[in-house]
C-alpha cells in the first residue's frame, strides 16, 4: 500500500505582488506524475487547497484539470483547510466521480473510506477531519445537548473519538472491509487494515512559519499530539514546513507535507516536498520527494556599491530581500536595484548600525503629525529632514488638513 501525502496548494495565492499561479500549475504536473510513475493507491491533500475561500478563476479551474487527471488512474482524497470556503470546496461532493473524496462537512466525521483493496495491498482505512471551526464543530461533535469547550483541541479530541470508536466497531465486529463497488473479499480482515487520518490543525511540536493564517481561537490554537493516538499515520496539513510532529514518540507517525512553494522570506531554507508513505508489514516507510522549485528565495545585504559588485551576481536572478546599508538613502536607489535584480521582492534602507524594524508603532494620540511625518523621512532616509524638505512637508499636511476641512 502506497500513499502520496500532500498539502497547503494555496491556489491563487501571490509572493509580494508576484503570482504564483503559474508555478503552482508547474507544481500539480509534478504531482501527477509523482502518483502516476509511484502507483500510489490514493492521494491525501490535507488543506488549504486554495488560499482564500473565493479562489480566482484560474485557481479554480486549475484544481479542476488536476483532480480530473488524477482519477483517472487514482482516488484523491481532499480535506479543506482553514483557507478555504468549506462550501464552496465541497459543492457538489455527492455527485463527484468516483476515487474522487472531497470531505469538508464536520458531520462526516468518522466515517472512513476504504481503500487498498487488491491481491496484493492489504486494506486501508483514511479517516478525514477538516478543518474544525470552533464554532462550528463545538455543537456538531458535542455527544448531548450542551457545546464543547470553545478550543481547537476540545473539536479535535471529539473528532478522533469519533474515529477511533469507528475503528472499535469494525474491528469489534470482525468484518471485512468492502471494495470501491462495495463487493466485499474474504480473508481482508478489518482488524488488519492500516489506518490514516487526514487532519489540517496546528499540532503541538510543530514549527510555523509567517505565511501560516492564524486559528487561535479563545487564546488556544495548538492541540497536543496525544490526541491521533490510536491510528498508524497522520497526514497533516496547515503548517508550511515539512516536518515530522512526533519523532522519537510512541503513537502513530505524524507529519506535515508543508506548502509546495514558499510562500513568505520565512520559509527560505526549507525544501519543499511530497510525502511517499508506504505501509510494510507494521512499518510506516517515509520518503520525501523534492518539489520543483521556480526560483529560489534569497536576502541580500551590503550597501549599494556592494550590492551592485559582482559578488552577488550567483543570485542575481533568484526572489530577493535587499537591504541597503548605505548611512543615506542614495538617488534613484528602487530604478538601480531594478536593473541589478530583476525579481527583487523587498526592498529595506536600513543604515549601518540602526534597528531594522521602523521605530514607528501605533500611534493611539498623536498631538504633532508634523512630529510624525518627520520621523518616518528619518527612517526612511536615513537622516532627519532639511530645512526645505520639512517645508515641503509642513505644505502638504497644509494641504491635507484643509481639503478634509480640519
Amino acid at each position: 500500500m502506497r500513499l502520496l501525502h500532500t498539502a497547503d496548494w494555496h491556489l491563487g495565492r501571490s509572493l509580494h505582488g508576484v503570482d504564483l499561479l503559474e508555478h503552482q500549475a508547474a507544481f500539480l504536473d509534478h504531482l501527477v506524475d509523482l502518483a502516476r510513475v509511484s502507483k500510489v493507491s490514493a492521494v491525501l491533500v490535507s488543506g488549504d487547497v486554495y488560499d482564500r475561500a473565493v479562489p480566482p478563476v484560474q485557481a479554480v479551474s486549475l484544481l479542476s484539470a488536476t483532480l480530473r487527471r488524477l482519477t483517472e488512474f487514482t482516488q484523491v482524497v481532499l480535506i479543506s483547510g482553514n483557507h478555504d470556503s468549506a462550501t464552496r470546496l465541497g459543492f457538489g461532493a455527492e455527485v463527484m466521480r468516483p476515487g474522487l473524496h472531497l470531505v469538508t462537512q464536520v458531520a462526516r466525521v468518522g466515517q472512513a473510506i476504504e481503500l487498498g483493496i487488491s491481491a496484493d495491498a492489504g486494506p486501508c482505512l483514511v479517516y478525514p477531519l477538516p478543518y474544525l471551526d470552533v464554532d462550528l464543530a463545538r455543537g456538531v461533535l458535542a455527544e448531548g445537548e450542551e457545546p464543547l469547550a470553545r478550543s481547537h483541541q476540545a473539536v479535535v479530541g471529539a473528532a478522533m473519538d469519533r474515529v477511533r470508536a469507528d475503528l472499535a466497531r469494525r474491528r469489534g465486529r470482525g468484518g471485512k472491509t468492502r471494495g470501491q463497488a462495495g463487493t466485499s473479499r474474504p480473508g481482508m480482515s478489518q482488524a488488519a487494515a492500516k489506518t490514516v487520518v487526514l487532519a489540517h490543525a496546528f499540532v503541538a511540536g510543530g514549527a510555523a512559519s509567517e505565511s501560516e493564517r492564524d486559528i487561535r481561537v479563545g487564546g488556544i490554537d495548538v492541540v497536543p499530539a496525544s490526541l491521533f493516538a490510536g491510528v498508524d499515520y497522520v497526514a497533516l496539513g496547515h503548517l508550511h514546513g515539512p516536518q515530522v510532529v512526533n519523532a522519537g514518540a510512541v503513537g502513530p507517525v505524524m507529519r506535515y507535507a508543508g506548502s509546495p512553494l514558499a510562500l513568505s522570506f520565512s520559509e527560505m531554507g526549507q525544501v519543499k516536498s511530497s510525502v511517499l508513505v508506504d505501509f510494510t508489514g507494521a512499518e510506516v516507510g517515509i520518503e520525501l520527494i523534492p518539489a520543483p522549485v521556480p526560483r529560489p528565495l534569497n536576502k541580500v545585504t551590503g550597501t549599494l556599491s556592494e550590492l551592485l559588485g559582482s559578488q552577488y551576481d550567483a543570485v542575481a536572478d533568484d526572489w530577493l530581500w535587499v537591504t541597503v546599508t548605505d548611512p543615506a538613502r542614495p538617488q534613484d536607489l528602487m530604478q538601480r536595484l531594478d536593473r541589478r535584480f530583476a525579481h527583487r521582492l523587498v526592498t529595506r534602507h536600513v543604515p549601518e548600525g540602526t534597528a531594522s524594524a521602523s521605530p514607528a508603532g501605533p500611534r493611539a494620540q498623536v498631538a504633532d503629525p508634523m512630529a510624525v511625518a518627520a520621523e518616518f523621512v528619518a527612517y526612511a532616509g536615513g537622516v532627519a529632514p532639511n530645512e526645505a524638505e520639512r517645508a515641503a512637508l509642513g505644505s502638504a499636511l497644509e494641504a491635507t488638513l484643509t481639503e478634509r476641512g480640519a
